[in-house]
C-alpha cells in the first residue's frame, strides 16, 4: 500500500488551471520532493492533498483510504496529516510546549516533550516563539507536525526563509525526525540542492504538469527533456547528430566530439531501436562530464583524448571553495560550462582544451 496515492488532479481558479492531470505517489516513510519555479502549482498540489483547497478532478488516497475524488471530500481534520507552512505559524501567546502539543488530548501531551527532543529543542519547552531563532521556531513547527503521529507531513518550503548554514542544520534535523518517527514526507521546494539531497524521491513539476518523476539520480542523470535537465542542474545543452560507432553502438557527436549514449537514453525509442545515423539531437552534458586542461599542455601532449582536441577561452570562473564552475567560450558552440576542483580553477583569458568523460543523454530534435 502506497502512503500517498494522487491520480490525475485538477484544480483551476478563475479558469485559469494550475493543476492539469497531476499523478503522484509516496511510498510509506519517504519523503518526496514537488520540486518547481514559482507559479508551478507546488502550493496549490499541497493543499489539495491537505483538503485545504478541493480538486476539480481527480483522487487523493492517503494510508489507502479515498480523501478525495468527484463525489467525496474529506475535510482537512479527518486526514490525519500534519502541515508545515513556510512561516512556521506558531501560535505567539503560547509556550513552545504548548504550541507542540496543541493538537494533542491532555492525556498524550507528554509526547510533544519527545517530539521537541527529537527535533534538537529539549529544555526549551518553556520558552515563547519569540525568544527562539528563526530556525529554532521551525523545529517547532516541525515538532507539532509530528506530535499528533500523523500518517503523512506536508511541508510548503520550511527552510526558505533561513540562511544557507542554517537551512542545512535544520533541513537534516527535520530528516532524522521523519525517519526516527517513520512518517511519511511530502516537500514543496524550488531548491534543486535541496530535492536532490533531501529526497528518496523528486517529482518535477511545470505549469501544473509533472515533467518527471523518480529518484533524484535518475531524474538528473537521465532527464525526460531538455527543460528538465536544465532545471534539476546546471547543464550544456549541445547541438548534435547522432551516429553509429563500428561496434554497432549507438553515440552522438557535438562540437566537443563523439560521446556514447546512455543504455536508457531518450533517444532510443520504446522498443530500443537507435535513432537514425544523422538525426539532428539535442545533447546533453553535464559540468562534471567536462574536462579542462591547458591548451598549451593539451598541444605538447599530443591532444590526447582525455585533454580534448577542442580549445576555448575562459570567460568567467565561479569559485565556491570545494569545486569551481569555469564557462569556457567555444567558438562555433557558444558558451560550455565545466566543474572543477577549486585548486585547479583557471582564470579568465585562459585558453583551455576540453574533453568530455562519460556517456550522455540526447533528445531528438
Amino acid at each position: 500500500m502506497t502512503a500517498l496515492e494522487v491520480a490525475d488532479v485538477w484544480k483551476s481558479y478563475a479558469a485559469v488551471p494550475v493543476l492539469r492531470g497531476v499523478s503522484l505517489s509516496a511510498a510509506p516513510g519517504t519523503l518526496t520532493a514537488i520540486l518547481g519555479a514559482s507559479g508551478a502549482g507546488k502550493t496549490t498540489l499541497l493543499r489539495v492533498i491537505a483538503g485545504f483547497e478541493g480538486a476539480d478532478e481527480g483522487n487523493v488516497t492517503i494510508g489507502g483510504t479515498v480523501v478525495e475524488s468527484g463525489r467525496n471530500r474529506v475535510p482537512p481534520e479527518r486526514r490525519n496529516i500534519g502541515y508545515v507552512p513556510q512561516d512556521g505559524a506558531l501560535f505567539p501567546h503560547l509556550t513552545v510546549r504548548a504550541n507542540a502539543a496543541f493538537a494533542l488530548p491532555r492525556g498524550a501531551r507528554g509526547f510533544a516533550d519527545e517530539m521537541l527532543d527529537l527535533v534538537g529543542l529539549a529544555g526549551l519547552g518553556g520558552r515563547y516563539p519569540h525568544e527562539l531563532s528563526g530556525g529554532q521556531q521551525q523545529r517547532v513547527a516541525i515538532a507539532r507536525a509530528l506530535a499528533s503521529r500523523p500518517r503523512l507531513v506536508l511541508l510548503d518550503e520550511p527552510f526558505a526563509a533561513l540562511d544557507a548554514s542554517l537551512r542545512s542544520a535544520v533541513r537534516d534535523d527535520v530528516l532524522d525526525a521523519l525517519r526516527a518517527t517513520g512518517t511519511t514526507g511530502v516537500l514543496v521546494t524550488h531548491d534543486q540542492d535541496e530535492a536532490l539531497s533531501a529526497a528518496d524521491f523528486v517529482a518535477v513539476l511545470k505549469d501544473g504538469m509533472i515533467t518527471q518523476s523518480g529518484a533524484p539520480r535518475s531524474v538528473y542523470s537521465a532527464p525526460a527533456d531538455p527543460w528538465t535537465a536544465a532545471f534539476v542542474g546546471t547543464a550544456n545543452l549541445l547541438p548534435g547528430v547522432a551516429e553509429s560507432g563500428a561496434d554497432g553502438e549507438a553515440g552522438v557527436r557535438t562540437a566537443l566530439g563523439a560521446h556514447p549514449l546512455r543504455d536508457d537514453d531518450p533517444a532510443w525509442d520504446g522498443g530500443g531501436a537507435r535513432v537514425t545515423a544523422g538525426t539532428g539531437i539535442t545533447v546533453l552534458i553535464r559540468p562534471e562530464q567536462t574536462t579542462l586542461a591547458s591548451a598549451g599542455a593539451a598541444s605538447a601532449a599530443g591532444g590526447g583524448s582525455a585533454a580534448g582536441q577542442v580549445t576555448g577561452k575562459v570567460t568567467e570562473t565561479r569559485y565556491y571553495g570545494h569545486d569551481a564552475l569555469v564557462t569556457v567560450d567555444v567558438p562555433g558552440t557558444g558558451p560550455v560550462r565545466a566543474r572543477v576542483a577549486g585548486d585547479d580553477a583557471p582564470a579568465p583569458g585562459d585558453e583551455v582544451a576540453l574533453g568530455v568523460i562519460g556517456s550522455v543523454t540526447a533528445w531528438r530534435g
